[in-house]
């Protein structure tokens, strides 16, 4: 073993041991092994940041983006709809969850179904109050399980094609990978239904300051236009719709209130609604039934381009203007361009309009207006801004366009039109053009430590082939394998691919270990179709590390997950896949 290659495999194995340890976290980590690699010199100083233009950066990132857009356009709570009463317990929403998961990712890339899914894991996770982290990994499992069962689901399975092709003059077919696919695929699925307990209790996401500021008790304005969904049906019907998370506290038709009105009353175009609940319950129901809020005909004014309109939470202070004042009264919109749009006092329940509501000292009140402005605002107006959190109550809007763009990404990529990290470019770059997604939300939506741990793991991991490490794993397996039975040198190949894929990408990893697979087989005799399925199906499934597979990484910071959670759960799910995948293999593909 020379010098380089022993520089290599002890920064890899110190780096991995950090990992573990989770004493500093996981970006540092990766920065600190990529400056060691330069530092010794296996990693070229002219090439340690070429891991940041790396396809797989630029996946992660704009999946991230595809995914708010589709959560933030509400298209997927229409579905929830219909299969919410029925998900009951946790081992059933992950059947449901990892289910769907892995038969999209049979067949658009993986990456693209689980993106697709996981606003559907947080609003299922939102409304049972289970932990996202029992979902998330689950998930990102079950799309690496799907990702086998086509040629297309993964991109293993394509170069082990294309090696194939190379070798045999005939590559796979889009369904040859299907048999054997098909039974791991299952029983992963069912492994995961009962397995998630492995898992850690109690992961967090990336931190966020909406469960500290969770006011349920806002109450706005919505009118029903003729466009609106709940139009001739009940008060009952538009808490169902609202999953009991908003109430209807009255009725305004004709300048006639309703208070209170009963389940049964009926909802008809032009009535204004008073709805009472949280800020995001507020909005979900506003757009899932196409309501107007009251000063939607008045919209802030900008001054640029690259102005926004949002809305923030404040406290009216102990000096404010607005103190014994009303939004009317005050001519709020008129003197300070902002509209108000929701309103909250503890204990206390609102029987007037929202504009004539007189605020007192301590009312916490959402404010709409440009957002380069609305800081200004407030201290001409004497609030108290709360801590900076997401509000979308007045600015989303139902819109099929993030999910046509996404569904267009994945047939794009599935069949081969576009590079994966183009479409998916491509797909955020749309998403933000046409408004679903603002500039400030693209940016805050991207994991930036994960897209840092990315750009430095990259060239340490690339240093192991530089070096010549990976000739000498080939190299050892090569004599290990000699000494085995044909089921055991199958197994042990798949056993290596599973290993290699932490330290290499999957990719290279199928590169690196499908010809020596196939010169084996070769060399004892055999086939080397099943020694190719192999490769493909252990490069395809690592389950022991955040770092492997882009749509592990994807979940870590979103399911709070720690480094050394992945192998809990990866670990008795790799030992499946190679206790079902040998024996199916062999059926499938002869070794003679």
């Amino acid at each position: 073993m020379t010098q380089p290659q022993m520089l290599s495999f002890a920064i890899v194995a110190g780096m991995m041991a950090l990992f573990v340890w989770g004493r500093f976290r996981y970006d540092l980590v990766a920065v600190l092994s990529l400056l060691a690699a330069v530092l010794v010199g296996i990693v070229p100083a002219d090439k340690a940041f070429e891991g940041f233009s790396d396809d797989i950066v630029i996946i992660v990132a704009s999946a991230l983006l595809v995914s708010a857009a589709v959560a933030k356009s509400g298209i997927l709570e229409a579905g929830l709809n219909h299969v919410g009463p029925y998900l009951r317990t946790t081992q059933i929403q992950i059947v449901v969850l990892v289910g769907v998961v892995t038969v999209l990712s049979a067949f658009v890339k993986n990456i693209g179904a689980l993106a697709m899914m996981i606003p559907v894991a947080f609003q299922i996770a939102r409304r049972t109050n289970t932990p996202p982290s029992s979902f998330l990994m689950p998930m990102a499992f079950g799309s690496l399980l799907g990702g086998i069962v086509t040629l297309v689901g993964t991109s293993p399975n394509i170069i082990v094609s294309r090696v194939r092709g190379e070798l045999l003059g005939e590559p796979f077919g889009m369904f040859d990978f299907t048999p054997v696919g098909i039974g791991i695929a299952l029983a992963g699925v069912v492994f995961l239904a009962f397995g998630y307990r492995l898992l850690p209790q109690g992961r967090k996401g990336a931190a966020s300051l909406d469960a500290a500021l969770d006011i349920k008790d806002y109450v706005t304005e919505a009118r029903v236009t003729a466009e609106s969904d709940v139009v001739g049906q009940t008060v009952a019907d538009l808490h169902k719709l609202a999953n009991g998370e908003v109430k209807v506290a009255s009725i305004i038709r004709n300048e006639t209130r309703s208070s209170s009105p009963l389940p049964d009353a009926t909802i008809r175009e032009n009535d204004v609604l008073m709805l009472e609940g949280e800020s995001d319950a507020l909005e979900s129901a506003v757009s899932r039934a196409g309501l107007k809020l009251s000063r939607d005909h008045r919209l802030p004014e900008t001054d640029e381009a690259t102005d926004e309109i949002g809305a923030i939470e404040a406290i009216v202070g102990p000096g404010s203007v607005l103190t014994g004042l009303s939004a009317e009264r005050i001519a709020l919109y008129e003197r300070f361009g902002v509209n108000l749009i929701a309103v909250s006092r503890s204990g206390e329940r609102f029987k007037e309009r929202l504009r004539t509501i007189t605020l007192r000292v301590g009312d916490v009140i959402v404010l709409q207006g440009n957002l380069k402005r609305l800081p200004d605002t407030l201290r001409d107006l004497g609030c108290l801004p709360l801590a900076e959190r997401e509000i979308r109550l007045g600015s989303a809007r139902r819109s099929l366009l993030p999910a046509a763009i996404l569904m267009g990404t994945m047939v794009l990529v599935a069949f081969n039109i576009l590079p994966v990290a183009i479409a998916f470019f491509g797909a955020g770059v749309l998403l933000m053009l046409f408004g679903s997604l603002t500039l400030r939300e693209a940016y805050e939506t991207v994991e930036w430590p994960i897209i840092v741990m990315l750009g430095a793991l990259i060239p340490v991991s690339e240093s192991i082939r530089t070096t010549g490490g990976t000739d000498l794993i080939a190299g050892w397996l090569s004599t290990a394998a000699n000494m085995l039975p044909p089921t055991g040198a199958l197994v042990l190949i798949m056993v290596a691919a599973m290993a290699v894929t932490p330290f290499l990408n999957n990719a290279a990893t199928v590169l690196v270990m499908a010809p020596i697979a196939a010169s084996f087989a070769t060399q004892l005799g055999f086939r080397p179709d099943a020694f190719l399925m192999a490769v493909a199906i252990g490069a395809a499934c690592d389950f022991l590390t955040p770092i492997g597979h882009q749509c592990n990484t994807l979940v870590m910071g979103p399911g709070g997950y720690r480094f050394g959670d992945y192998w809990r759960l990866g670990l008795p799910l790799s030992i499946i896949v190679v206790v079902v995948g040998i024996p199916l293999i062999m059926l499938v593909w002869p070794l003679n």
